[in-house]
């Protein structure tokens, strides 16, 4: 169903031929005429008037979600609204057919869409880390321990990308690791605790959970420097858009703060209903360090962007600059 799709009651019935019969047709007719909101070309109304950005349970996001908790966008003057998917193709799908504005991505597939012809543009980085966890037992407990066991990944994607650079920051060549395809990531979780691969790729929470079950933290982005994941809005968004965007930020922006002079358990509600956080996980929730918005580092994008050309995934002169947009962020 179109997310903006409204339910419809027959308007014409046996009332429709008592009015007819009543001689009151002209009436009813103009009524309906002047009540049916104007929208410009064919984006309904709702659209113009709130920023719609895709996310997933994500603590990229996060920020945003205590932003709108705290009221902090009524401050501003505009509406945001999440409009949550839980898998990345339907959040692909939205942002390409244009049922949302922006959407929270990781680099690679910001840059994947960016080069298939999407009019698509990174607006700011994200912070929240993404780990390489082993398993319970693996054998694993550096990266270095990575060459010839089984990872499980999902191919050409932000997983990927984390497994490769961990690999080579420990000198080693990727392709000596053992990847398993396994796209859905709670398979993933189940795959390593259960014993049948030795490594993958997990956000919070369920690195936290694998953690707390024995598992154990090889790498993340964070530890190599890497920022992987930012906000994008199509080109659309950011031409009708830009002010509500800029105002988001101030918004985003906020809400940072509030995370820096907060305990966790301020936030319970949030990790509990949009992050998937279980009670389990209560006193042992983390927060990494939130900054406030930034562009996305242009040579972190160039390494995407050199990684993805390398396996003839996209075209080798793209330029990092063609992704980034640098007016959104407030002034």
């Amino acid at each position: 169903m179109n997310l903006f799709s409204v339910g419809r009651t027959g308007l014409l019935g046996n009332a429709a031929v008592r009015v007819l019969r009543s001689g009151r047709l002209l009436f009813l007719l103009l009524a309906v005429v002047f009540t049916i909101p104007v929208c410009s070309g064919d984006r309904p109304a709702a659209k113009q008037s709130v920023l719609l950005l895709g996310v997933m349970p994500s603590m990229d996001y996060l920020p945003l979600a205590v932003a709108q908790r705290e009221g902090y966008f009524s401050g501003t003057g505009m509406e945001l609204k999440l409009v949550q998917f839980f898998s990345a193709n339907e959040r692909d799908a939205a942002l390409q057919s244009g049922q949302v504005d922006g959407a929270v991505i990781d680099y690679t597939g910001a840059v994947l869409q960016k080069n298939g012809g999407m009019d698509l543009h990174l607006t700011s980085r994200c912070d929240a880390p993404f780990y390489i966890i082993s398993g319970p037992n693996s054998g694993v407990n550096d990266a270095a321990d990575l060459k010839n066991v089984r990872i499980a990944v999902s191919r050409n994607t932000v997983i990927d990308f984390c497994v490769d650079m961990t690999m080579k920051a420990a000198g080693l060549d990727p392709a000596q690791a053992k990847k398993v395809e396994i796209n859905r990531i709670p398979l993933r979780y189940e795959m390593l605790m259960g014993g049948s691969v030795e490594a993958t790729g997990l956000p919070d929470p369920l690195a936290l959970m694998a953690e707390i079950e024995g598992a154990q933290v090889i790498s993340s982005n964070r530890q190599l420097g890497l920022s992987i994941t930012g906000i994008v809005f199509t080109g659309q968004a950011i031409e009708e858009k830009k002010e509500m965007i800029q105002k988001m930020y101030v918004s985003y922006n906020l809400g940072v703060d509030y995370l820096s002079r907060n305990p966790v358990s301020t936030i319970w509600d949030i990790l509990e209903e949009q992050m998937g956080f279980n009670p389990k996980l209560a006193g042992a929730a983390r927060l990494t360090v939130y900054t406030p918005a930034a562009l996305p580092p242009e040579e972190d994008v160039r390494m995407v962007i050199d990684w993805l050309a390398e396996r003839s995934l996209i075209n080798a002169d793209m330029e990092a600059s063609d992704l980034i947009d640098r007016s959104c962020l407030p002034q």
